[in-house]
């Protein structure tokens, strides 16, 4: 399976962007899908994650209440909305899939990058 990751771009802090990750080859619905970060000197960090089955969100605490992950399952694609953004949000934002029930994420796209200016 290919993912293939866009949105991504400058923005003012406070501002807005939307991150799209399409899935190419196969239907996702099947799988849980997650974005995935790394700032500037940083450790890639998982941010925001829907499962497959239910659809469960989960976020990591710097950026609750200003990110939503959503599914559009007509695009086979993966939505992160991200609101209220601050410069620590700088730096490529990646989506990964697990391609196996109960494993690793195993897919990745390409990676864009989002540069939150103060």
């Amino acid at each position: 399976v290919q993912l293939q990751a866009s949105g991504g771009g400058l923005v003012q802090a406070g501002g807005s962007l939307k991150l799209s990750c399409v899935v190419l080859g196969r239907s996702f619905s099947s799988y849980d899908m997650g974005w995935f970060r790394q700032g500037p000197g940083k450790e890639l960090e998982l941010i925001a994650t829907i499962r497959s089955n239910d659809s469960k969100t989960d976020y990591t605490d710097s950026v609750k209440g200003r990110f939503t992950i959503s599914r559009d399952t007509s695009k086979n694609t993966i939505i992160l909305q991200m609101n209220s953004l601050k410069p620590e949000d700088t730096g490529v934002y990646y989506c990964a899939a697990k391609t196996a029930a109960g494993g690793s994420y195993d897919s990745w796209g390409q990676g864009t990058l989002v540069t939150v200016s103060s």
